[in-house]
């Protein structure tokens, strides 16, 4: 059976999304591997050591959010990728790109169900429901839209924050202080220092995989639509940027170097400063509850949105100027396989740090947690060329794309005659 006809292929783009994906697990390890609420707050198991705060620091002002939001850009990019080929194949555009949404929706519940409570693809999905509407709008337009979403995305915690804040120094109206007071001492237990959540989880993931998985279909059923009213604006507004950067040929690779090098530049330079502001604000509040909050959810977005951009230039300069030819292509080959390697990354440090498996859950340090990540970039990079010198896809890929078409497809290369 003869393969069906590609979109067209961008191997900076396969490239930049391959770095995404490795980057992606930088800023998620520490969740893998130590209760949630030392995700952001460094103290919550207590008074940490120096190595952790220079981690969380340099995690803080560089990676957290940032990878996140180069997976979502590269999102909105690969959106238009797929609708394009679908209407060069002569498919519907609509049928195949909500077929794939639906599916990835699916993908993504049993992830965070059965797998990883962290995921992020039901999420895409559900954005992915909007992003159809946007495919025809040009660069400005792109931009343009991009603005009211990351305006609610970040209003909408910041006046939680605003109010929480006014809480903790007692300049609320009586009748509002109760409930808000309520709140504050709710969000001090679960990502406050030294917060008791912490054993909890410690406790939590140590167990069984069956209570694991019986703990999210219960207590944490409903968070997933939790996230998605959370962050559908910011990642909109991200896959926006990412449809914009796609269109003016940025993530194509097109761009002179010198144009990536002055926005990498412009970007980190105007970025960086801020967050280290915001990270040094948090640690002289004693990493309060507050302080992250507001800090992680709502100050940073801005900056955190422009050192993305950044973020997104440099890799592409360097892909570019210094990756040798070798090097792009297994960067290529582990972004053609992100989908797979996403996946198969949630099933590999679950097995390493919870119960069921190694039991390395909160007795590694946040510091060396990044050899992990050493370990994990390096199996991506050395098994997906090889499969895909083998297959059309992925594994998860192939089957997304099999039940998007309700038919198997084609997934062994035919050998060379």
């Amino acid at each position: 059976m003869a393969a069906s006809p590609q979109p067209t292929r961008y191997q900076s783009l396969d490239a930049i999304r391959g770095v995404a994906v490795m980057g992606i697990l930088a800023m998620n390890i520490v969740a893998f591997a130590l209760p949630f609420s030392a995700y952001a707050n460094p103290a919550a198991g207590g008074p940490p050591g120096s190595a952790d705060v220079a981690t969380w620091f340099f995690n803080f002002v560089f990676v957290d959010s940032k990878m996140r939001g180069l997976f979502s850009m590269l999102f909105g990019a690969s959106t238009l990728l797929v609708i394009d080929g679908a209407a060069s194949a002569g498919r519907s555009a609509a049928g195949t790109h909500y077929s794939r949404m639906f599916w990835l929706a699916l993908f993504g519940l049993a992830h965070f169900y059965l797998i990883w409570f962290g995921d992020i693809l039901f999420l895409y999905a559900m954005c992915g429901l909007l992003l159809f509407l946007f495919r025809n709008l040009s660069v400005r337009a792109l931009l343009l839209w991009s603005i009211p979403f990351f305006l609610i995305g970040i209003g909408l915690p910041a006046s939680l924050w605003s109010m929480l804040s006014m809480a903790q120094t007692g300049s609320l109206p009586p009748e509002a202080a109760a409930g808000m007071k309520e709140a504050l001492a709710q969000m001090n237990a679960d990502m406050g220092p030294s917060t008791p959540a912490y054993a909890k989880d410690m406790a939590l993931y140590l167990g069984s995989y069956s209570s694991i998985v019986a703990h999210r279909t219960s207590e944490m059923a409903g968070d997933p639509l939790f996230f998605l009213s959370l962050f559908l604006w910011e990642t909109m507004g991200l896959m926006l940027i990412g449809m914009a950067l796609f269109k003016s040929r940025m993530l194509t690779g097109e761009w002179e170097a010198a144009r990536y090098r002055k926005w990498a530049l412009i970007c980190f330079l105007v970025a960086a400063p801020p967050l280290a502001g915001l990270a040094v604000y948090q640690m002289r509040a004693g990493y309060d509850a507050v302080a992250i909050f507001g800090s992680t959810i709502a100050l940073s977005v801005p900056f955190d949105t422009l050192m993305t951009v950044g973020w997104a230039a440099l890799i592409m300069l360097l892909i570019r100027t210094r990756a040798s030819a070798s090097v792009r292509v297994r960067l290529a080959a582990a972004g053609r396989m992100a989908f797979t390697n996403y996946l198969t990354t949630s099933i590999v440090m679950t097995s390493i740090f919870y119960g069921y498996g190694l039991g390395l859950f909160g007795s590694v340090g946040r510091a060396a947690l990044y050899l992990f990540c050493l370990g994990m970039w390096a199996a991506m990079l050395l098994w997906s060329k090889p499969w895909l010198d083998r297959f059309h896809y992925g594994p998860f890929e192939w089957l997304w794309r099999s039940l998007a078409r309700a038919k198997l497809q084609p997934m062994r290369r035919r050998a060379l005659q």
